[in-house]
């Protein structure tokens, strides 16, 4: 399926990308929480939920929509610092999807987010609870990998707050609202490049892709 515009709006993000956003916005509050109140089977759940989406989200990286692939959004580092250059100078390069830096951003979250599912597989709580895979390794590797845990987590905390100042920094100071979009799927047509072409793969292939991804991570629960 081509571009799609409607009126003054054209369509940039499939709903599979859309849903994937706000299902890890919600299973990383989830995932706190449960931590935090000690609720550890809650806890593991919502990590592997959160793998499985994270490996779906690779796939569809490469099989997803224009918007939703890793070559539309991700680039050299020189790109990115020009792109950043260009903010800087109060210019406003147009982008369907993520531009160069929020690209980059979208990358090193995925791959945090991966490294904190991944971690928490091997991990334990110190008393009751051990991760699903804690047994396949010693116990003090278990220990080490529990703290390793931790400290994504801290760095996870710290690549939100700047996702967060990116997004207030283009609603306040470019008037760009970032996040309507990732609702909607549609963008402003004044926010996207002229003439842009966009193609959008079938739901169908998403579904395929999601019930795959779910039963590599059920796979390790069995």
């Amino acid at each position: 399926m081509q571009d799609e515009t409607t009126g003054s709006r054209v369509y940039v993000w499939d709903a599979p990308t859309r849903l994937f956003h706000w299902s890890i916005v919600i299973l990383i509050f989830v995932s706190w929480l449960s931590a935090d109140q000690g609720y550890m089977k809650v806890h593991l759940w919502s990590g592997l939920t959160l793998l499985a989406l994270l490996l779906f989200r690779i796939g569809w990286g490469f099989a997803g929509a224009t918007t939703a692939r890793f070559s539309n959004f991700l680039h050299a580092p020189q790109k990115v610092l020009a792109y950043l250059r260009d903010v800087a100078r109060g210019r406003k390069p147009l982008h369907a999807g993520h531009n160069p830096a929020g690209g980059l951003m979208v990358v090193l979250l995925l791959a945090v987010l991966l490294a904190q599912a991944t971690t928490g597989l091997f991990a334990n709580d110190g008393l009751k609870f051990s991760g699903p895979l804690s047994l396949v390794v010693s116990a003090d590797q278990s220990d080490r990998l529990t703290q390793i845990h931790g400290v994504i987590f801290n760095i996870m905390l710290v690549l939100i707050w700047f996702h967060l100042v990116a997004i207030g920094f283009y609603f306040l100071v470019k008037g760009e609202n970032l996040v309507g979009p990732m609702v909607t799927g549609k963008k402003h047509r004044a926010h996207v490049p002229e003439g842009v072409a966009l193609v959008f793969t079938h739901p169908i292939i998403a579904l395929l892709l999601l019930l795959l991804s779910a039963a590599g991570a059920a796979w390790i629960l069995f």
